[in-house]
């Protein structure tokens, strides 16, 4: 075969619809792509905790799975899966802003070692094994992410206040509902895939990955730069097919094993954005 691609997938939205069933057409194109010979991982702003799973069901064997939007990336090892890499910032600050203008909002700090710590109910999260704690304990240690959840508010809401709030000493992604995520600085799947890509040392231009979010812009920006491929789902936002190389179907369609399959049959048509 040619030389091995590393394929990055978002989960959300791409591998799996809002019930979280499958993609139709999903498992066999990754199991195809992958048998192949091609590296297939994840890399998704969910945390390991609730990526796992996607891991098993897909039957990905490759060595290292982007999480957290690229905070933290495990590796597979003899005796199981490993915290390989993982980034982290003092969170206080970015709290004191927040907290100041949405006193009412639930908040949410992943650890480094993956703990969670929340100040209240935040949705469709996973918070088996957290702790509710106070504001003030919420703060008390470094962490890899802080999750800020308002259904008050909507997606230009978040945008106008990390503008007033002048966030730019960290990253962040405003999530499909009302959910702010705040990574460190200069961290999200890009970065992330990044250095995947150098420890499996993959050639420049062999990489594809797809996904429908913003979040998903920062990995699109590192593919393309390196002369890779990035596809964004039928579904996303102008904002997000605007950064890709690449539109496929929307998830319901099947997107992501149509653009999978063009792996398979390199002549296979690829839609453009506009």
């Amino acid at each position: 075969m040619t030389a091995p691609w590393l394929v990055g997938l978002d989960v959300d939205g791409t591998i799996i619809l809002q019930d979280e069933t499958m993609s139709p057409g999903v498992p066999a194109a990754v199991a195809r792509v992958r048998d192949a010979g091609h590296i297939v991982t994840i890399a998704t702003g969910r945390s390991w905790s609730s990526t796992e799973r996607w891991v098993d069901e897909l039957g990905i064997i490759a060595d290292y799975v982007v999480c957290s939007n690229g905070a933290v990336t495990m590796r597979r090892g003899a005796s199981g899966w490993e915290r390989w890499h993982v980034e982290t910032f003092d969170p206080r600050h970015v709290l004191h802003l927040l907290t100041d203008r949405l006193p009412e909002a639930h908040y949410m700090v992943e650890l480094g070692d993956g703990t969670r710590l929340y100040t209240g109910e935040v949705g469709d999260w996973t918070l088996e094994g957290g702790r509710l704690v106070d504001i003030d304990e919420l703060g008390a240690l470094p962490v890899s992410r802080v999750v800020v959840v308002s259904p008050e508010h909507d997606e230009d809401d978040f945008h106008r206040i990390v503008a007033e709030t002048g966030l730019n000493e960290v990253s962040y992604a405003i999530g499909w509902t009302a959910w702010l995520d705040i990574a460190p600085q200069g961290v999200d799947k890009g970065s992330a895939l990044a250095r995947v890509h150098a420890e499996l040392g993959i050639d420049g231009g062999q990489v594809l990955v797809v996904g429908d979010g913003r979040n998903d812009i920062g990995m699109f920006e590192w593919a393309r730069g390196i002369g890779g491929r990035a596809a964004a789902m039928g579904q996303a936002p102008d904002v997000v097919k605007d950064a890709a190389s690449e539109v496929t179907g929307p998830v319901e369609d099947g997107g992501l094993a149509q653009v999978l399959d063009t792996l398979q049959h390199p002549g296979a048509a690829q839609v453009r954005p506009g």
